[in-house]
């Protein structure tokens, strides 16, 4: 009795610890399930981020450690055409140095809800991101683009990024790597060229660092014109807007607002007249758009 007793347990352990291991071995064969566990390839080396950071030697045997971080930026789409959403961020790279290197990475989505990782596109050095957004042009399918700003040709590191810049980017899902789509220049603006007293800005959008995005109700409603004396004006959907600004080296501030008095129920001029007491830098894309920066990164205001 006491024999077939301990057959028995023999048996239910020899079982249990066979669904255990095969059930290890299954997830250890799944992809993660979370991009910032992913493994993505940033110039030509994987590295696998595991809760968004990474830490590799800099060289073999050396004490200095390269080390990876999630910075964000996220937008959601599909990229590689199969209908399920992905995501494309930024990552930064610092490798001992003085620099930090901002690059540009797609997690794809699969039917079993796990990610794989894309190879890397580098950005640049201390630079400053801006958004990511998928592509509102037409002819466009499956395209991402990145805004930053960056420093004029010449200027020191030392200098803060002021020069906007765009790149259109689209997965070729065959090598896991983005190509960047050429953009049709004729007419396209050239940013250091471009002045606030230019024209007349419409405002397009508001896109908010917690992922909040802010649309006028009333498309041309919304305006902002600045004079060379250091005075502005704004449309709103109910009152009009003046004031004074002062712009220098990419920041600027907004100051003495006064509007005229008129009650609109629902309008926005609240939202927008608190989106320019709240900007402390601007800078313009070569997509003709000036942009709006929010204190302590809050987010961004777009005019074109």
């Amino acid at each position: 009795m006491n024999k077939l007793i301990f057959a028995l347990l023999v048996v239910i352990i020899l079982v249990g610890g066979f669904f255990v291991l095969n059930s290890y071995m299954y997830q250890e064969k799944q992809g993660p399930t979370d991009h910032k566990n992913a493994t993505y390839v940033i110039e030509g080396e994987p590295v696998t981020l595991v809760d968004g950071v990474a830490e590799t030697e800099a060289a073999p045997g050396s004490t200095s450690k390269t080390i990876t971080r999630y910075f964000g930026n996220e937008v959601k789409g599909d990229l590689n055409g199969d209908m399920i959403n992905d995501l494309a961020f930024i990552l930064t790279q610092e490798t001992g140095g003085s620099g930090t290197f901002y690059y540009v990475v797609g997690a794809i989505q699969n039917a079993d809800n796990t990610y794989e990782g894309t190879h890397a596109v580098l950005l640049g050095d201390r630079i400053a991101p801006q958004t990511t957004e998928m592509s509102r042009n037409p002819n466009h399918k499956n395209v991402i683009v990145v805004n930053y700003a960056d420093r004029a040709p010449g200027e020191p590191m030392t200098a803060q990024p002021s020069v906007g810049k765009s790149i259109w980017l689209k997965l070729d899902p065959a090598t896991m790597q983005f190509g960047e789509v050429v953009q049709n220049f004729e007419g396209e603006a050239d940013p250091s060229r471009m002045t606030l007293d230019m024209k007349t800005w419409n405002w397009v959008s508001t896109l908010y660092n917690d992922g909040r995005e802010i649309l006028p109700k009333k498309a041309g409603a919304f305006t902002l014109t600045f004079e060379n004396d250091g005075r502005f004006s704004a449309t709103t959907d109910c009152n009009g807007v003046g004031g004074t600004y002062t712009a220098e080296n990419g920041r600027i501030t907004f100051s003495d607002m006064m509007s005229t008095l008129m009650f609109c129920e629902g309008s926005q001029e609240g939202e927008f007249t608190h989106m320019l007491t709240n900007t402390s830098g601007y800078l313009f894309t070569s997509r003709g758009e000036l942009i709006l920066e929010l204190k302590f990164d809050g987010g961004t205001v777009t005019f074109r």
